[in-house]
């Protein structure tokens, strides 16, 4: 259970960097360091359904921000001057966190049954109460519409909703020159 207080404070302090911090680039992957830390966490609850589809969204987002952020941006002009202690101390918080959140995902996937061992016996019962209870034949519909259908509903929302994000970012209209 602290694993998952752990990765609470790591996502608080990654948000907090993703807003306070000036560099577009920076911030993304700060946002993308929370949403793989959500995925992370929906794997030691033991939702990997939820976790798969965090990782497919993070993956997705992060790259449609970081093509923007480079299609729309300038080349910094300081590059291959001295560096600032601004620059120096960036480069040492990106390194540690880094490097701690590569530990925390090695720990994290450490923690996974082998393949093969299942350690949730509620497919037992999806198998044992599927035709009686939802009366249909295929029990993957039945598991996704009847018994965990607002967790479906939580999946097709977040879905929904960065596509709705990345269909306001693409837009042309409304956007300044």
């Amino acid at each position: 259970m602290i694993e998952l207080y752990l990765f609470l404070i790591f996502m608080l302090i990654a948000a907090i960097i993703a807003t306070e911090i000036k560099d577009l680039l920076a911030a993304v992957i700060s946002l993308g360091a929370v949403g793989f830390a959500v995925a992370i966490m929906f794997i030691l609850v033991q939702a990997p359904d939820l976790a798969i589809v965090q990782i497919v969204v993070e993956v997705l987002t992060v790259v449609i921000f970081v093509a923007v952020i480079l299609r729309t941006t300038h080349i910094d002009e300081t590059i291959g001057k001295k560096l600032k202690g601004t620059q120096i101390l960036s480069i040492v918080l990106y390194a540690f966190f880094t490097i701690l959140f590569l530990i925390v995902v090695f720990r994290s996937f450490q923690e996974l049954p082998e393949f093969g061992n299942a350690t949730m016996k509620v497919a037992s019962e999806y198998i044992k109460l599927g035709l009686p209870q939802t009366g249909g034949t295929n029990i993957v519909a039945d598991v996704i519409l009847d018994f965990r259908a607002l967790d479906t509903l939580g999946e097709a929302t977040v879905l929904f909703t960065s596509v709705i994000g990345v269909v306001a970012l693409m837009r042309k209209v409304g956007r300044k020159k």
